[in-house]
């Protein structure tokens, strides 16, 4: 016999498990019937895969990115990426996720790893972008126009003498993908 604690009366009552297997049974019988089935369960391997799929980089799941967390000026972000990366062939992507050629933070909170051919290293891309964003955040935020915000990265992020007007370029070929 099995017993079960009644809450209201604080008393045990007797189980009927006759009852309770017909529950079961019809619960299981309405599974079949409306087509639905139990999830089976993902080995640790099967689920690995899953999330390297889902943290493969493209450039649709970046511009998505970009967006939803909403940028203020996401064409520019994106064309830093692309410019960074060589169009998102570089081994500074390839090998260390690392799309905005950002070196390991200092001076505020950041997200990479430590540091790989000099450069700040992730888990992922994604990470990458949560970075910038935490730069971005950081650094960028009170800027108002696209024109403070490029004289900014001109003036206090790139290296390169030549970086804005290369930015430039890449924007007005990329900036459609954005709405």
């Amino acid at each position: 016999m099995i017993f079960k604690f009644d809450k209201n009366m604080l008393t045990f009552t007797k189980v009927n498990l006759w009852g309770e297997r017909m529950a079961s049974i019809g619960l299981i019988l309405c599974l079949l019937i409306f087509g639905l089935s139990l999830k089976e369960v993902k080995t640790e391997k099967e689920i690995m895969l899953i999330l390297q799929h889902e943290n493969e980089f493209s450039e649709k799941k970046f511009v998505n990115l970009l967006e939803e967390m909403n940028f203020k000026f996401p064409y520019i972000v994106f064309a830093q990426a692309i410019l960074e990366t060589g169009g998102f062939k570089s081994a500074l992507l390839s090998e260390n996720s690392n799309l905005f050629g950002m070196r390991t933070a200092t001076q505020r909170i950041n997200l990479a790893n430590g540091a790989q051919n000099g450069y700040a290293y992730y888990n992922s891309w994604i990470e990458s972008v949560y970075d910038y964003a935490l730069y971005s955040s950081t650094y960028l935020s009170q800027l108002k126009t696209e024109e403070e915000y490029m004289d900014y990265l001109g003036q206090y992020y790139a290296e390169d003498s030549t970086y804005i007007p290369k930015l430039k370029k890449i924007i007005e070929k990329t900036k459609s993908k954005f709405k």
